[in-house]
């Protein structure tokens, strides 16, 4: 059942792949196994950067969500160090009418838009919201660095 629907969904994203993002299995024998990149949005300190993710399906998806992790180091309130991302239909607010596509395009606007109120990491938080101009130009270095 799982692996009829990542099938599927691999054929959607193949198609009409979301904007900016792209995603498939890492090798023909797993299709557990997925890798994918995302470019940083447009007028963001992530402009122009190539963000890596890994995916692991679990053998019950849809109905549990993906699990999902930046390989990319990334400056951000809602990334923490080992990758993990806080971001809610990745958790309690899964639904199995979400898609990867989805999940990936949530993603990317999570990168544009921080939400501060619900952080991985509390510090990162501070700084965005009392300091954004420094925010910004360490999270630009970080762009630079780790995803150019």
């Amino acid at each position: 059942m799982s692996s009829r629907r990542i099938t599927k969904e691999l054929k959607e994203l193949e198609q009409e792949p979301p904007a900016g993002c792209s995603a498939g299995p890492i090798n023909d024998q797993d299709i557990y196994n997925w890798s994918a990149t995302i470019l940083g949005p447009d007028d963001t300190p992530y402009a122009g950067g190539v963000f890596n993710l890994a995916i692991q399906f679990p053998v019950d998806y849809p109905f549990k969500p993906p699990k999902i992790a930046f390989t990319t180091k990334v400056f951000h309130p809602n990334i923490n160090t080992q990758g993990g991302i806080c971001l809610d239909i990745l958790k309690d607010q899964w639904s199995p009418a979400l898609s990867i596509g989805k999940v990936l395009l949530s993603i990317s606007s999570l990168l544009a838009d921080a939400n501060p109120k619900d952080p991985l990491m509390p510090d990162i938080a501070r700084l965005y919201e009392s300091n954004r101009e420094e925010f910004n130009r360490i999270a630009r270095e970080w762009t630079l660095q780790y995803a150019g």
